[in-house]
């Protein structure tokens, strides 16, 4: 069983930006997918980003596009978010995520099984 601990989350005004880390322990594979999710107040856990196990492949929602960059390294079992531009409607809750299955419907969060705790972004204006 993996276990996952998100960490860079913080305040931060608009237009700034973080680096948010999620290290892996308890298994050497990192997982056939590794995606970021957030919550806000509320609503639902919405996808952010996913990277595939080999790195090469990734998604990002629309809402992110252009200021938000996924990677992983594989070697020290850390998936990396790096947000730039950040607004006020960045503000969530952000959970790192990862399969050991597959690498199949890679934005969607019931495709994961396994989960962080978390870590709290606020983008003040």
């Amino acid at each position: 069983q993996v276990q996952l601990a998100e960490s860079g989350g913080g305040l931060v005004q608009a237009g700034g930006s973080l680096r948010l880390s999620c290290a892996a322990s308890g298994r050497t594979f990192l997982g056939y997918k590794m995606g970021w999710f957030r919550q806000p107040p509320g609503p639902a856990r919405k996808f952010v980003a996913a990277i595939r196990w080999d790195g090469d492949t990734t998604y990002y929602a629309d809402s992110v596009k252009g200021r938000f960059t996924i990677s992983r390294d594989n070697a020290t079992n850390t998936l990396y978010l790096q947000m730039n531009g950040l607004k006020p409607e960045d503000t969530a809750v952000y959970y790192c995520a990862t399969d050991s299955r597959n690498a199949n419907f890679i934005t969607s969060r019931q495709a994961y099984n396994g989960w962080g705790q978390g870590t709290q972004v606020t983008v003040s204006s």
